[in-house]
């Protein structure tokens, strides 16, 4: 099923050309609470006019709002990409750190943007956990966790590392096609006879 849907967008632009970590990490800013389709269009707008932090801070806030819109809290967000922007250059030399712990020094960052980071700009060990993540593995059962950060700890623990990179990518496109937040496909689903349907109650 995974070959068959479209890839997320993060994981897509990591396998364009050259793995930028620059462009992962503010591709991956725009994308919170913002559908692929609408980050594709502001990532690209962008991009085309600025790909590294000094070309960013070269922007006015303005205008990086105009080029990102409609992606969601689009003000903040051009706000936030040119404060990392301006860390970046300032604490990094214009690089990318590529630990989690310096990643998550950058105020605006938090655990799934640096482990996206580091998985998707570095093809580092990471475990990347997004909504469909957490959901879907405390749904099935594998798990049993209140928060995120929890659920990254409990995967760390019991997830072969071979795994940890792509699980990300798997549950994305089964959540959005399969696993949905709200009544699940559970009738096409290709494991329901080994979820446990933790907390489902409606579901197709």
């Amino acid at each position: 099923m995974y070959l068959r849907d479209d890839v997320p967008v993060i994981t897509e632009l990591s396998k364009r050309g050259d793995r930028d970590p620059f462009l992962i990490l503010i591709g991956t800013i725009l994308s919170l609470r913002t559908k692929d389709e609408t980050t594709e269009g502001a990532m690209a707008r962008l991009f085309n006019r600025a790909r590294t932090p000094e070309e960013i801070l070269g922007l006015k806030d303005e205008e990086i709002e105009r080029l990102i819109y409609p992606v969601g809290f689009y003000r903040k967000k051009a706000r936030t990409i040119k404060e990392i922007s301006r860390t970046i250059m300032e604490r990094y030399n214009g690089m990318v750190p590529d630990e989690l712990d310096e990643l998550l020094k950058i105020k605006g960052v938090g655990r799934k943007t640096a482990n996206l980071v580091i998985t998707e700009g570095f093809g580092k060990l990471g475990i990347c956990v997004d909504t469909h993540v957490h959901r879907i593995s405390n749904r099935i059962g594998v798990i049993s966790t209140k928060t995120p950060h929890e659920t990254e700890d409990v995967l760390r623990r019991i997830l072969p590392k071979r795994y940890w990179i792509v699980y990300n990518s798997l549950l994305v496109a089964f959540g959005q096609k399969i696993c949905k937040p709200i009544s699940p496909h559970c009738t096409i689903c290709p494991i329901d006879r080994l979820c446990k349907k933790t907390s489902v109650g409606r579901h197709r």
